[in-house]
Order: structure tokens, then sequence, then C-alpha cells
């Protein structure tokens, strides 16, 4: 049996897909609330705008890209936190039934495996999760979840065919009075309620109850926060597989962008690479079936398969003709060190990309070390830049090989089981001058990283503000459907006792303008950020040379 694992991230940047582990972002209700914001440019409104668009076209993961990005440039605006919420839970129901994994525990379990399903998924959350649950919170989540549910097509064509959408209005207003005057405190009141609904969708759609059930499990979940979900069977693989750094794929990460599927990363040595895949390509069409009128999930789902099938996709690149290539799908290896080297050999600066931290990075970085030591290091560089996150236990070790004493990060939760300190042990350390560029997307773990050297003083930081993202979260098997959750267990604070949630990390040296690493190369003489880092490590080096040299 699988146990739990604790990771910080990866960070939820629901708008890109990484096909990696062929896994896609999140979405929730359309809503109509209306705020007055404070808004003299007009920004915060035209963000609004463009989500809404996109909500009408049912682009949902491209409004939750809309929306993600304006929430880190306004936090504290609260209609964009409900625009987010209502995409989330809308591109939720087709990621799940775009999941084959899914509808497979569909067709095999009975109703009442699926009560005991949703049973231990709260179990889990009352013992679990970073907040006390109140249960019909947990309810009336479940009942927004089936109502989001029966308003998209993907659901409604397969669980309720035999009847028009009045009989499906006239069901949520019987739904709405019965279930709002219900008072549930208890997990096995809670139980009770997602029976009775269930059975009333029987009766009045026809619907097949453990069809109703899981959505009350997925509304329980997947509205607790951003961080915390329902895995599919396939989804808890691709997690798994994620922290192990390897997966049966093509090697591409995906985003949804104009309408269309647009690939914006190619691992190096994947087999997508040796096809001759590359970043910037469009997906036109998969196996001769057109990505024009599919979802995200459902294009995912087409580029997987066992180890050694082929895969047949045609590609267009902008100004040039469309292009069939064969990908015959290969366990990838996800280096989490990409790039490694010395950078300015006069001054001996090394320079380190952590792509993600999962359980071969300590490793991986150990290596790199001893490579550019033998190569003259004399300080070194480290870019977290759009570095997602991933184990706790990596950031730690990673931090651990430049960090004396003290302590690297802390945790608190509900429990005080889930409260702990990691410290740093002095024992084989690199002392060498230390520079760490960050990003917005550097998240979660790599946060970790760059904050603990912030407040060690170790080093100094340089680029922009981090993502942001502060929370613990487990992953729970679930033996029932061999599926799990990921649930926010806890938060977690830099060695001086600050939070990361919404705050980030901010460098000592900001640098407005950068050009990002592209499929994991950096363009030659356009990277203002690695430029000012290198000065960084210059001008820590020369009172060091100067030392040596009296």
């Amino acid at each position: 049996m699988r146990k739990r694992v604790y990771a910080v991230g990866i960070r939820a940047s629901l708008a890109a897909i990484a096909l990696l582990f062929a896994t896609v972002a999140a979405a929730h209700a359309q809503l109509t609330t209306t705020i007055a914001i404070s808004d003299p440019h007009g920004e915060i409104e035209e963000l609004l705008g463009r989500g809404r668009q996109l909500e009408v076209e049912r682009r949902w993961g491209e409004a939750l890209a809309v929306y993600e990005d304006a929430i880190r440039r306004y936090p504290k605006e609260p209609e964009l936190h409900e625009r987010f919420d209502g995409a989330r839970l809308h591109y939720d129901v087709e990621r799940r039934y775009a999941d084959r994994s899914f509808l497979d525990s569909l067709s095999r379990l009975s109703t009442e495996r699926a009560l005991n399903l949703y049973a231990q998924v709260l179990l889990k959350i009352e013992s679990h999760y970073v907040e006390t649950p109140r249960w019909k919170d947990m309810l009336d989540r479940g009942t927004n979840n089936l109502r989001v549910a029966l308003s998209e097509p993907i659901f409604f064509e397969r669980n309720v065919p035999r009847h028009n959408r009045l009989a499906v209005e006239a069901f949520q207003d019987e739904l709405r009075r019965t279930v709002e005057p219900w008072s549930v405190v208890s997990r096995a009141e809670a139980r009770q309620a997602v029976s009775s609904v269930a059975r009333l969708a029987q009766q009045r759609l026809e619907i097949n109850p453990t069809v109703v059930v899981l959505e009350y499990l997925c509304g329980a979940t997947n509205a607790l926060d951003p961080y915390s979900a329902y895995l599919t069977p396939n989804q808890l693989n691709e997690v798994y597989a994620q922290i192990e750094g390897n997966f049966v794929g093509l090697g591409v990460e995906l985003k949804a962008r104009d309408g269309g599927l647009v690939i914006v990363g190619v691992i190096s040595g994947s087999p997508a690479e040796r096809a001759g895949v590359r970043v910037g390509d469009r997906i036109i069409a998969v196996d001769g079936r057109s990505t024009a009128e599919m979802s995200t999930d459902q294009a995912a789902n087409l580029l997987q398969g066992p180890e050694g099938s082929t895969v047949a996709l045609t590609l267009a690149a902008p100004e040039q003709p469309a292009r069939k290539v064969a990908v015959v799908r290969r366990v990838v290896e996800v280096p989490s060190v990409d790039r490694v080297g010395i950078i300015d050999r006069r001054y001996g600066v090394g320079y380190i990309q952590l792509t993600c931290f999962q359980k071969t990075t300590a490793r991986d970085l150990d290596a790199a070390l001893w490579k550019l030591h033998r190569e003259g290091m004399r300080s070194l560089v480290i870019d977290v830049r759009n570095n997602p996150g991933g184990l706790l236990m990596s950031a730690v070790e990673v931090a651990d090989r430049f960090i004396e004493r003290g302590i690297i990060v802390s945790t608190r939760g509900r429990s005080a089981a889930e409260d702990f300190t990691y410290s740093a042990h002095d024992i084989g350390k690199w002392r060498m001058p230390l520079v760490v560029i960050i990003d917005q997307d550097s998240a979660s773990a790599a946060e970790i990283f760059a904050g603990a050297i912030r407040d060690h003083m170790r080093g100094k930081i340089v680029g922009a503000k981090s993502f942001g993202k502060g929370s613990v979260q487990g992953i729970f098997p679930l033996e029932e459907a061999n599926c799990g959750v990921r649930l926010t267990t806890a938060k977690f604070y830099s060695p001086s006792g600050r939070p990361f949630s919404r705050v980030g990390v901010e460098p000592d040296i900001i640098v407005r303008a950068a050009a990002r690493p592209i499929n994991g190369r950096l363009p030659d003489g356009e990277d203002a950020m690695l430029a000012a880092a290198a000065e960084a490590a210059r001008n820590l080096t020369q009172p060091l040379q100067a030392r040596n040299s009296q």
C-alpha cells in the first residue's frame, strides 16, 4: 500500500497542463455577483471581462489562467477569487469526465461503496485538514458541485440523456428546498444526507446514485482551497510519478491558449524532442482526430498510452505549414537539475537550474556541485525560476547543503501532529558565495529554499517576488477505489517565522524585465535576471579573491 506523502507543491498553476504527467488544471461556477472595486485604471474590470468571455465560450482552463494571473496581481479583490472558484468547479467536471480511470470507477463502484468512499474522505478531512471542517458546509459544497455538473454538457449527456433541462431545473429547485433546511453536525449525518440526495436524483432524473455521491465527494474536497482535491486513479498515479521523477509519455507540457493547445515545454531527451516536437507548436490533431472541439483534458487523455505505443500528432508552428510527427511513448526521466555550467570563468561563477524538488533532487544537486567544483567554481548561482515546488523534504535537503545551522522551515497545522521544525545539520556544507534567482513562478518548495537562504543571510536573492504558496499538502491514497485525495495539512513559515501564503519571497535585487527559460534553456544575451545574478556573484567573489591574494 502506498503511504501518505507530504508535498509543498506543485504550485497550483492551474493554467499550465503538465503532460509530463498528463495532469491538468481545475475550474468553479458561473457567478453573477457584482462587487464595486476601486480600480482607477480599469485593469481589474478588463481582466474580469476577459474571463467572463472565456466562461461564455466554456473555455474554463483559459478562464482559470486569466483569474489566477489576476489574483496574483490583485490578491485582495474578492470577485477575482469568486470567479476563479467558479471556473474551477466547471473545469473539474470536464476534467473528471475526460478521465478514463474516473469513468471506470463510476462503472465499478456500487452506491454503498461510493458512500463508504465519501465517508473515508470526510474522515481524512476531519483528521488532517488544516482547518476544522463544518459538516453542513461540506454538504452544501457537494450540492453546489452537483448543480454545476448538471449545467455541463459532458455530464448532462452522459447521466441524464432521457430528461430535458426543465426536468433538471425542477430537480434543482426541489434539491434546494430539501437540503437547505437540513442541520448536519457529524460525518454520519453527512453520509446519510448524501445518500438521500442520491436516491432523490435517481427518482427524479434516473441518475446513477454513484454519480451523485462522487460529485458530493469532489465538492467536499475541491472547494476546501485551491490546492486540495480528489485524485482519480490516473491522477494519483501521476502524482507519484511526479514525485519519483519519471513517467510514461511524450515529455511535453501543454497550455490552453486562444482556444487551442500549445506546447510550452519539451523535456530534453524525451520522445517528443527526438521526434522534432518544438516549443510553440500547436497541436491540431491527435491520431487524426481534430482537437478544435476538444477540452484540454480530452486531448491530454489521447496523448496517454502504454509504453512502446505510438501517437500521431499534427502540429502547426507560426508562419509554417502543418506537419505530422509520430511519437513513441517511452519512460521519460524528468530532470530536477537541468542546466549545470560555469557562466563566468574569470570569476568562477557556477550555475545550476533546479526545475522542481523531487526525490532525486538532492542527489542530482550533489553531482552537479562536485562537477562545478572540479571546473573551478568559486561562487554559485542557483536558478529556481518557474520552479513550481515539489517535496517538502527535498527543499529541506537542498537548503541543508548551504546553511550551517538553524531552522530551515517550520510547519503549523490544526493538529500538533502537523507541527514540525526542520533544521540544518553542520556536516558537509558548501560555503561558496551564493545567489538565488526567483520569479513570480517560483513556488512552495522553491520558496522554502529561497526563504531559508534569505533569512540566514546565506546569499543574495535576485529577480522578482515569488508566487506566495505557503501550504503543505498530504497525499492520501484510498483503497476503496484506488484513488486518493490531496489535502492541505499545514502552513509553512520561514526561519524568522514569516509566512509565505500570498506574501512570497522578496528579492534583495529586483529585476523587472527578464527573458524566461525556454525549453530548459536561456536565450543568450536576453536574460536580465541571470545577468544581474552573475554580477552579484562576481561582487561576492571579489572580496574573497582580494583576501586570498594578500
